[in-house]
């Protein structure tokens, strides 16, 4: 199962891409709100139910959450930096990725709610068949939504 946590329910339009990819692929998940800064035992306490298999965590700004769940469990931790400031999420890209050796947030593109549901997936993939195939299925897809997007142009 995914657990996806926003630090602020204004993540909300990021989680949703995460969850619509997630619902793509049939993987299981739950959403929660808890900010690392503002509950730090609510999110300390849903660690410890150990109910997780990969976390993804948005936030934006200091963009702390994937750091602080990266401290706090063994499980994998996919970040997604969250464009909320005058920096353009830059300062939430660097304060995702920029962790100390020895608590790695795997981190994709700011606003890259998408990729951190495909990248779960394919970790959860290399213990499951049917996921192994969803995912062939969807690379199968973009190809050939490539190959049609290269007829139409043909016609300029």
């Amino acid at each position: 199962m995914i657990t996806i946590v926003m630090g602020s329910s204004s993540d909300k339009a990021i989680a949703a891409k995460v969850v619509d990819q997630l619902k793509e692929f049939g993987v299981e998940y739950k959403v929660l709100v808890i900010s690392a800064h503002r509950a730090l035992d609510l999110l300390l306490a849903e660690v410890e139910k150990d109910e997780a298999d990969i976390y993804i965590a948005m936030a934006g700004k200091a963009a702390h959450l994937a750091g602080v769940l990266a401290g706090a469990t063994t499980k994998p931790v996919i970040g997604i930096p969250v464009k909320s400031s005058t920096l353009d999420g830059l300062d939430a890209l660097l304060s995702t990725v920029q962790m100390p050796s020895g608590v790695p947030v795997a981190t994709v593109a700011i606003d890259g709610g998408q990729n951190a549901a495909i990248l779960a997936t394919q970790i959860l993939a290399l213990q499951d068949e049917t996921l192994a195939q969803k995912l062939k299925d969807y690379k199968v897809s973009m190809q050939e939504n490539v190959v049609k997007m290269n007829d139409d142009i043909q016609d300029l």
